[in-house]
């Protein structure tokens, strides 16, 4: 019998991935192509919609090519994207109209803060478990409704179409102008300020708060199922799965029962807790969303996004110069046994959760003459880790369930001295799984379920295996006293933006 691969694109942010996987789970081909960034004023982030596109086209043969396979032993594919970055295009011609507005992109402050203050607004995190921000994709899909002539007309009668970056792709995969499927998921859709948390459907009331028209927007099904044939690229192979990045990672590292969580620590870090199909409206800063979706019930989530974790090594590195590269923060912070009483609150555009403060600045507190880049290094990674107690301790207030452990990935991970610290600020263990590619592993899990590659959950939890453990071995009164420093630097950030109107 032939041997089968599930394969996964990986359309992240600064890079898009195509990667082939065995029932094992292990990695058998790989490739990989950045994309350009385009900043054309400040706050302001862009994208080359086609240019990604083209990218998928060369590292799909090329991931066949490394895993010396062929196409007919692809069993189904499965797509994790960066989620909130808006695309529009045109139906007949598949053309962008203009680029992608990435979900970094702070363009939309202006208009956000006007639609805070509209009749309507206070009903918008009950219906979608979100609060009205920049962070989502409604807003910038707004602004360029406002700002295109003639293009709401033109979406009203279906003539654009709107979607994340698995739709775009996968509308493209399946024959883009010429009838390519136009879809997105749960996940996708829950990202936009306009699905129905609890209906799952895009919700009237608020497409009618955004004024968009519902026209342009894509049909929205389980995470799992039939997303259509490609016949580009992958011609004759099944799109089984879409997901958003981070929660194609919740599912790739197997957590799928309440209370598990994960976090993927990237430029900035994401905090997901399984809360399982109980819908749990946070009240200490975190954002309601869709973990994934199964069969015909979604497995809810609480997630706490953190601007800056990775960025603050880069940050450390090329503005500051006190490192040459990123490995060696670890290095240098382990010259010292502790941060020397210096504490920095990296809230360089602001911070996400819980505090959600666009008023807050960074913040290095607690200098001395003492004070060394040693101890500086020390609390660039203890910033990391605080913050991600911050979010822990709200998701576990919100969902009253208690995390009895945190798994991560991503490329901080590597630092074992940051994954120490993270452990003993916590005070539970922190594992590494030994598959790294946890979002494209989750893609492919996702794509192989909905194709009877692997049987059930349970199958894909004998998959995960460890790679790396660190257990807290922190005193709790010293614990408890760093965690108060902490916070009282975060509450000395706050505040420090005066308002002012963005450049449009």
């Amino acid at each position: 019998m032939t041997q089968k691969y599930v394969l996964a694109i990986d359309q992240g942010t600064t890079s898009t991935r195509a990667i082939l996987f065995d029932q094992r789970a292990r990695l058998t081909g790989v490739a990989q192509r950045e994309h350009k960034q385009h900043y054309p004023r400040p706050g302001w982030m862009e994208q080359d919609a086609l240019e990604i596109w083209r990218n998928v086209e060369r590292i799909v043969p090329a991931a066949l090519r490394d895993s010396g396979i062929t196409l007919e032993q692809v069993a189904a594919l499965g797509i994790a994207n960066q989620r909130e970055t808006t695309v529009v295009w045109d139906a007949r011609t598949g053309t962008p109209i203009g680029r992608a507005i990435v979900w970094q992109d702070v363009r939309t402050e202006e208009l956000v803060e006007r639609l805070r203050e509209s009749p309507g607004a206070e009903r918008i995190r009950e219906l979608c478990g979100l609060p009205l921000a920049t962070y989502f994709a409604a807003p910038r899909l707004r602004w360029l409704l406002d700002r295109t002539p003639g293009l709401r007309d033109r979406a009203a009668r279906g003539e654009v179409l709107f979607g994340t970056m698995e739709t775009w792709l996968i509308w493209n995969l399946t024959g883009g102008a010429d009838h390519g499927v136009h879809v997105t998921d749960v996940t996708n859709a829950g990202r936009t300020l306009l699905m129905n948390l609890s209906t799952l459907e895009w919700d009237d009331e608020l497409l009618r708060f955004f004024d968009i028209p519902k026209a342009m927007l894509p049909r929205i099904q389980p995470s799992t199922g039939d997303f259509g044939t490609a016949r580009r690229v992958l011609p004759g192979v099944r799109i089984a799965a879409a997901l958003g990045d981070q929660h194609a990672a919740l599912f790739g590292q197997t957590c799928f029962a309440p209370g598990e969580t994960e976090c993927t620590y990237g430029t900035g870090g994401f905090l997901l807790m399984n809360t399982g199909r109980e819908l749990v409206r946070s009240e200490h800063g975190l954002l309601t969303t869709i973990g994934y979706q199964v069969g015909p019930e979604p497995v809810y989530a609480l997630e706490g996004p953190i601007a800056v974790t990775g960025s603050l090594v880069q940050w450390l590195r090329d503005n500051i110069g006190l490192i040459t590269s990123a490995p060696e923060i670890e290095t240098l912070a382990g010259t010292v046994e502790d941060n020397g009483g210096c504490y920095l609150v990296p809230a360089f555009s602001g911070l996400y959760a819980p505090h959600w403060r666009s008023d807050a600045r960074g913040l290095l507190i607690g200098l001395t003459s003492y004070v060394t880049k040693g101890h500086i290094a020390r609390a660039v990674l203890e910033a990391t880790a605080w913050q991600t107690r911050d979010v822990v301790e709200a998701m576990n207030a919100d969902s009253g369930l208690s995390a009895a452990a945190l798994r991560v990935a991503g490329g901080m991970t590597s630092d074992n001295l940051l994954m120490q610290i993270v452990a003993d600020v916590l005070d539970i263990p922190v594992m590494r799984p030994i598959v790294a590619e946890t979002v494209s592993l989750g893609a492919a899990y996702a794509a192989g379920l909905a194709v009877g590659y692997w049987p059930d959950l349970e199958g894909l939890r004998r998959n995960w295996r460890v790679a790396a453990q660190w257990l807290p071995r922190m005193d709790p009164g010293l614990r408890a006293e760093e965690y108060e420093n902490w916070t009282r630097a975060v509450r000395l950030s706050f505040g420090w933006l005066r308002p002012k109107k963005s450049l449009t």
